[in-house]
C-alpha cells in the first residue's frame, strides 16, 4: 500500500504573490510531481505564479529501505525541508528495491486515484522535450482520469537553464552519471560557470541523464533548506554520489 504523508505543512508564504487576473474563472487545483531539482522547481514557480492552476501538494517518490528519493538519492529529510520552505505538503510513494515496473505503476495508480477521488484531475511536470517520457506519463495518468501539463515544455535547453539561474533558484550537483560526464561535477553548484565548463554534447538541463540536482534556495522557497556536504559515492560503477546531511 502507498503510505502519503497526510500531514498539512502550514509555514511562511512564497517570497512572490501570483498574479491575479480580473474576471479569470477560479483556478483548477493540480498536484506538481516534484523531484526536487531544478526543473520541477521551476515549473513549480511557473504554475505558482500562473492565474489559472492553484498547486494542491507536491508528489514524490522515494526508497523506503533507505529513506532516499529515488531518483537523486537525497536523504528525505530534505525533501520535507523543501516542502516546508515551499509551503505545500509532500506526499510520498515509497517503494523498495524489489519493486518493478508493475509495483511502481500500481502504487502511482493508487495514489492517483486518491487524488481523483479528493478532486485533484490535474498533475504538472517538469519534462523538457523527452517525447517518450511525456507520452508513459500522459498514460499512466489517463488510467484514473488526472490530465496531465508540461508548463516548461519545448524551451530550448540552454535557455531553460540560464533562466533558473536569472530568477535566483540555487542548485547543488548531487548525481552524475560517470558514463556521459567527469565525476569531479558531483557536488558542484548549478551556475554559470558550470554550464560553462560542460563538455560538449552534455545537455545543459541533463535530460539525458547525465547529472541530477537538489534545488535548496530559491523565489518558491520561504527559507533555505539547510544542509552540509557529506561523502561521495560511487554506486553500480556508474553513477557518483554526494551526500547531502541535513543541518542538526
Amino acid at each position: 500500500m502507498v503510505r502519503l504523508a497526510s500531514r498539512v505543512i502550514k509555514t511562511p508564504p512564497c517570497r512572490f504573490k501570483p498574479r491575479q487576473k480580473a474576471g479569470t474563472e477560479m483556478k483548477q487545483p493540480i498536484v506538481m510531481s516534484y523531484s526536487g531539482g531544478k526543473d520541477s522547481s521551476m515549473a513549480l514557480y511557473r504554475l505558482l505564479k500562473s492565474p489559472d492552476w492553484d498547486v494542491k501538494r507536491l508528489l514524490t517518490t522515494a526508497n523506503a529501505t533507505y529513506n532516499r528519493s529515488s531518483m537523486h538519492g537525497v536523504r528525505t529529510e530534505l525533501f520535507q525541508q523543501q516542502a516546508d520552505a515551499i509551503g505545500l505538503p509532500l506526499d510520498v510513494v515509497w517503494l523498495t528495491p524489489e519493486d518493478g515496473g508493475d509495483d511502481y505503476e500500481q502504487k502511482m495508480q493508487e495514489t492517483l486515484g486518491r487524488y481523483k477521488a479528493g478532486g485533484l484531475n490535474h498533475m504538472a511536470f517538469g519534462d523538457l522535450y523527452l517525447e517518450d517520457v511525456r507520452s508513459y506519463r500522459e498514460t499512466m495518468n489517463q488510467t484514473v482520469g488526472v490530465r496531465s501539463l508540461f508548463p516548461v515544455w519545448g524551451i530550448p535547453t540552454r535557455e531553460f537553464a540560464e533562466s533558473i539561474i536569472r530568477v535566483g533558484f540555487k542548485a547543488i550537483v548531487v548525481c552524475v552519471d560517470t558514463t556521459q560526464l567527469d565525476a569531479s561535477f558531483c557536488g558542484r553548484e548549478f551556475d554559470q560557470a558550470f554550464l560553462n565548463e560542460l563538455p560538449a554534447g552534455i545537455d545543459w538541463c541533463a535530460e539525458q541523464g547525465e547529472f541530477h540536482t537538489f534545488c535548496y534556495d530559491g523565489p518558491i522557497f520561504s527559507k533555505p533548506v539547510s544542509f552540509r556536504k557529506g561523502g561521495q559515492t560511487l554506486r553500480e560503477n556508474r553513477f557518483q554520489y554526494i551526500d547531502l546531511v541535513p543541518d542538526e
